[in-house]
C-alpha cells in the first residue's frame, strides 16, 4: 500500500503527561555534548525524563551523527519502545533524508508518538505525514532550543502536546499582516530549502488545501522568491489557502533595504489570492520558539493587522 493522500485521516499520538520519558536523538547531524546535556537539564527541570539514545552523540561519517541505519534505528527503537513517551531531535543540520527510504512506516503508524523538531527534520516529518498521517510539532530541539536561557515557548508547548482544546496565536508569537483575509485547512510545512529540495522525489511534500508555513535562516531575499517561484512552478500552491511565514532569521541582503524580504515575497506570490503573514516565532528563531502541530486544522484570520490570529481548530494530542 502506498502512502495515504495528504486528507487521510490524521494520526494523532497521545497527549504528553507530567514525567514523560522522551527519546533525545539525532536524525541529522552530530550535537555538541554540552548543549544536548544542558538542553536535557533543563527538560528534567521541566518534569520530564530525557533519555539519551545509542547514537544521538555520534560524530561521522561527515558530518552525520552516526550512519544512516544507526540514526534511523535509534527512531525505530524510540517509537517502537512502549516505556518512551515522545521524540525529541537535538539539532537539525543535514542527513535526515537518508533515513526516509529505511523507515519502517507500518512500525510507526502502529506506535504514534509526538515528533518534534524543525530545520533538517522537516523531511522526516513531511514524510511521516504522507506515510502515517502521523500529526508532528515543529518546535524546539533540545541543543538548539531547550539548552538556551528563554529558549522555549512554554504556552503554545504545552497547548499542542497537551491539550485537546481549540487555541490560538496571534502578535505576541510575531504574527504580522503581509496580505489581510483569511484562510481555513490543514497546517502544514517546514523549512522552505527542505520542502523544495523535496520536489520530484518519492518523498515530495504534500501541500493540498492547507494553510502552508514557510520559515528559513540565513536566506536572502532572491533566494526566498527563487524558492516560492519553484514551489509555484511544481504546482505546490495550488489548494494552498493562506501563507504564514516564520521569523525567516538573517533572511537580509547586506546593504538592501530592510523591507525587500518582504517585497521579494509580495512580488513572487502576486498570483496568490489567499491571505499572507509573516514573523511567526517558530523554527529557526532568536526568542523562545513556538511548538506548532503540523496536520491539524487551522483557520488564518488576517482581517485585522493590530489583531493576527492563527487558530489552532482540531486537536494535535488524544487525550
Amino acid at each position: 500500500m502506498g502512502p495515504p493522500d495528504f486528507a487521510s485521516e490524521p494520526l494523532l499520538p497521545a497527549a504528553l503527561r507530567p514525567g514523560a520519558r522522551l527519546a533525545v536523538v539525532s536524525p541529522a547531524s552530530t550535537p555538541r555534548p554540552d548543549l544536548v546535556e544542558r538542553g536535557m537539564r533543563a527538560l528534567r527541570e521541566n518534569g520530564y525524563e530525557p533519555v539519551l539514545f545509542e547514537h544521538a552523540l555520534d560524530r561521522g561519517p561527515l558530518y552525520f551523527a552516526g550512519t544512516a541505519a544507526e540514526r534511523a534505528a535509534d527512531l525505530h527503537r524510540a517509537f517502537a519502545d512502549d516505556a518512551i513517551d515522545g521524540i525529541l531531535c537535538t539539532r537539525g543540520g543535514f542527513g535526515s533524508v537518508y533515513l526516509l527510504p529505511l523507515l519502517d512506516v507500518a512500525l510507526i503508524r502502529a506506535n504514534p508518538k509526538p515528533f518534534v523538531g524543525y530545520s533538517d527534520q522537516t523531511s522526516v516529518q513531511g514524510w511521516l505525514w504522507r506515510a502515517t498521517g502521523l500529526i508532528t510539532f515543529h518546535g524546539p530541539m533540545v541543543a538548539a532550543d531547550f539548552a538556551r536561557a528563554n529558549g522555549v515557548d512554554d504556552a503554545s508547548w504545552l497547548h499542542a502536546l497537551t491539550a485537546t482544546q481549540p487555541w490560538s496565536m496571534g502578535s505576541s508569537e510575531g504574527l504580522q499582516v503581509l496580505r489581510p483575509g483569511k484562510a481555513s485547512g490543514r497546517l502544514l510545512g517546514g523549512c522552505t530549502s527542505l520542502l523544495v529540495a523535496s520536489l520530484n522525489t518519492p518523498f515530495e511534500a504534500q501541500t493540498g488545501d492547507c494553510v502552508l508555513f514557510l520559515e528559513d535562516i540565513g536566506t536572502k531575499p532572491y533566494q526566498m522568491d527563487r524558492m516560492l517561484v519553484q514551489l509555484e512552478g511544481a504546482g505546490k500552491l495550488k489548494g494552498v489557502r493562506g501563507i504564514v511565514f516564520g521569523e525567516m532569521r538573517n533572511c537580509i541582503q547586506p546593504g538592501a533595504p530592510e523591507e525587500l524580504l518582504t517585497d521579494s515575497i509580495l512580488f513572487a506570490l502576486k498570483d496568490f489570492e489567499g491571505p499572507i503573514a509573516i514573523g511567526l516565532r517558530s523554527g529557526h528563531v532568536d526568542g523562545a520558539n513556538v511548538t506548532l502541530p503540523l496536520g491539524v486544522q487551522v483557520e488564518l484570520d488576517l482581517t485585522q493587522a493590530a489583531n493576527p490570529q492563527l487558530h489552532i481548530v482540531s486537536p494535535a494530542v488524544r487525550g
